[in-house]
């Protein structure tokens, strides 16, 4: 089967695109957040700003973390930060569709046959994002840059390492969520189930991608200059 060309570039911005939407679909189903953006949804809750500006704090903590595993710090680096900003920006979008605003659309005003398909479709799509990310030279955003960076700076198995980072972050959360608010708060069945599935399909959605498209710069300098090492 011949395979689809796409230029990275335009790759990049569809996995922010549907990242976003994921994350959108899966807050209005309410059965639990991802491990990933929990922390910054509990923080944006705990001092009332739009989930997007709760990330953009999470994320810049975590690219700290990041310049300090690294040993250094390339300006190119930033470009994962940016692609945060851009993310967190694409998600309080969509959130202005009411039926991904809880605060509009609360989850039990929407049947529960509905409820679950927001939250299997929003699952899948945050598995395919992240996969489409895998594939682009440009930097994800921090979370995935972080999984990526860090794996081959150490010779990690990224989908193994994938998979420790999902639980480390299902671990903050809930310690985030009764350090802030002394119960559960963004975190549910789904959380669980996110957890335990999401580097399994990144995988299989890897796979897939292989198959049917080919991935490649659609400017070859400008990827050279995004070497991890």
């Amino acid at each position: 089967m011949k395979k689809i060309r796409i230029p990275s570039e335009a790759v990049y911005f569809i996995a922010i695109i549907v990242m976003a939407l994921s994350v959108a679909m899966i807050s209005a189903s309410d059965f639990g957040l991802s491990m990933i953006v929990s922390p910054a949804y509990l923080v944006s809750l705990k001092i009332g700003i739009s989930f997007g500006q709760g990330e953009y704090i999470m994320q810049g903590i975590m690219f700290i973390i990041l310049c300090i595993l690294m040993r250094k710090v390339k300006l190119v680096y930033f470009v994962s930060f940016l692609t945060g900003l851009i993310y967190g920006a694409v998600l309080d979008l969509w959130r202005l569709i009411p039926l991904f605003d809880p605060s509009k659309t609360p989850p039990e005003t929407i049947s529960m046959p509905a409820r679950i398909l927001l939250f299997a479709f929003g699952m899948m799509l945050t598995s395919f994002a992240v996969a489409l990310f895998f594939k682009v030279y440009i930097y994800a955003q921090v979370y995935d840059f972080f999984i990526v960076a860090v794996a081959v700076k150490y010779k990690l198995n990224v989908n193994k390492f994938k998979i420790i980072f999902d639980f480390s972050f299902l671990a903050l959360s809930v310690i985030l969520t009764f350090a802030l608010f002394g119960k559960i708060v963004g975190i549910g069945w789904g959380t669980l189930v996110m957890a335990a599935l999401n580097g399994v399909m990144i995988t299989l959605f890897g796979k897939l991608i292989d198959k049917t498209v080919e991935i490649k710069p659609g400017i070859p300098r400008l990827a050279e200059k995004f070497a991890i090492n």
